[in-house]
Parts: C-alpha cells; sequence; structure tokens
C-alpha cells in the first residue's frame, strides 16, 4: 500500500492502514463484537417481569416522562426490559462517586497526589466493585418496579 506523502491520507488509505496492523485489528474486532453483543442483549427479555403491564405504566404517563428520559441514556433497552437495560449508567454514577468521594475526604486526596499510577488503578478498581453494588441495586429497584 502506498501512502502519499507531503499531504493527508484517504479515508481508503487511513481504513488500510488500521486493518493491516496487527494489534488494532484485534482490539476494533474486539470492541465491535462487545457493541453487538450488548445491542443484543438489550431485546433479551428479562424473565419473570410482565412486560406489558411496564409499557402500560410508561405509557399512562405517571412515571412515563422521567423513564423515557432514562430510556435515552441506556439506548432504548429500559423499556425493553433487556438483560442489559441499565447500560453503563451504574458505572458512570460509580466514578461520579468516586471522583466527589476524593475531592471530598482529605486523605484520600492526599494519596491521590502522592501515590501516583498505583492509586489510580486501586480507585478503578473500587470504582468497578461501586459500579457492581449499583448494578444490582438498581436492577433489584428496576424489577420491583
Amino acid at each position: 500500500m502506498v501512502v502519499s506523502r507531503g499531504k493527508n491520507p484517504s479515508a481508503q488509505e487511513t481504513f488500510m492502514q488500521m486493518a493491516q496492523a496487527a494489534g488494532l485489528r484485534s482490539r476494533l474486532l474486539l470492541t465491535l463484537g462487545l457493541l453487538v453483543l450488548v445491542r443484543l442483549g438489550i431485546f433479551i427479555p428479562v424473565p419473570g417481569i410482565d412486560r406489558e403491564a411496564f409499557g402500560t405504566a410508561i405509557r399512562s404517563g405517571s412515571l412515563g416522562g422521567f423513564v423515557g428520559f432514562i430510556d435515552i441514556f441506556v439506548g432504548g433497552g429500559l423499556s425493553a426490559l433487556g438483560i442489559f437495560a441499565l447500560g453503563i449508567l451504574p458505572f458512570i454514577n460509580a466514578s461520579i462517586i468516586m471522583q466527589l468521594l476524593t475531592a471530598a475526604i482529605p486523605s484520600l486526596e492526599d494519596l491521590q497526589k502522592n501515590e501516583g499510577e498505583a492509586w489510580r488503578r486501586r480507585i478503578s478498581q473500587i470504582t468497578r466493585y461501586v459500579a457492581l453494588g449499583l448494578a444490582i441495586l438498581q436492577s433489584t429497584l428496576l424489577s420491583l418496579f
């Protein structure tokens, strides 16, 4: 493949370079595969929940506006009551909580400034655990609704 020198490569040349890079190709395929899996998981129904009653509750207007607004953020999975209905909301909430706690608690802020990369890895691990707890809580509340 010939890349023109002295000017920006065309889109076709850029995609050909990405396809030829083995590490990048495997990462792109993994990302695309995960995106397809998540989109399919939204349409797999959660067992034990009456979807018709949920749809009626949304259409009645009592919680329709709020649930419709949240449904936008989870890619339509909430109204479909799929197994991946929550999307990435628990992780986003957990990361916001951890950032606020780091700013609010002086000892955590000091550790963040002095420990560097090791502290960032630890915060990332704690964030994943908090996200798991939030996902369990939010999914339980969704199923009880």
